[in-house]
């Protein structure tokens, strides 16, 4: 499983079964069928939901990395599909950030279904509210619509900034989930 740190406002949107997981779909049929993994290093996300210009957004980042994923325009009926946006975003910002062939491979290898949990780390909360001021100046600074922007191209710019968390003095999540990658390999 992929553990999803949810807030109370995401949790409230998310479908969860017993075992706080998505029910299986046809679109991510494919995740639920992968032998479980014991140790996932792509595992630990959190995750909120941020209304930007009257449109549910879902703003995840990476507990290790602080890499960021941009899920905008959600509807009521689209949270049911999350593992499928997870993995679309998740792979087509890896490539928006300029991964090569062979990470692309090892993100897919471990990619699971998602796992909603209730707690949370506060240092990846305080990345995350960083990452929605960003958002949020970009908008309307820019005077753009979010629903004119390409959430990949969007997740690789916040992707290109440096980050602060416990332990490190700063980490530049792009290159801190590209390194993870390869070292998996």
């Amino acid at each position: 499983m992929i553990h999803l740190y949810a807030t109370r406002k995401l949790l409230a949107h998310l479908p969860l079964d017993e075992q706080h997981q998505l029910a299986p779909t046809p679109r991510t049929q494919w995740l639920f069928e992968r032998a479980p993994l014991e140790n996932n290093p792509l595992s630990g996300w959190h995750g909120h939901v941020l209304t930007l210009q009257r449109r549910n957004t879902l703003l995840l980042i990476h507990n290790a990395t602080r890499f960021p994923l941009v899920v905008p325009g959600l509807k009521k009926s689209d949270w049911a599909q999350l593992n499928d946006y997870f993995a679309d975003a998740l792979l087509n910002t890896l490539l928006k950030c300029g991964a090569h062939d062979k990470q692309m491979d090892i993100a897919q290898q471990y990619l699971r279904p998602l796992q909603a949990n209730a707690p949370y780390d506060r240092s990846v909360l305080g990345t995350l509210n960083h990452a929605k001021a960003d958002l949020e100046h970009l908008l309307w600074y820019d005077s753009v619509q979010i629903a004119d922007l390409n959430r990949y191209r969007l997740g690789a710019w916040l992707a290109d900034r440096p980050c602060s968390s416990k332990g490190h003095k700063v980490l530049w999540p792009q290159q801190a989930m590209l390194e993870l990658l390869d070292s998996l390999s």
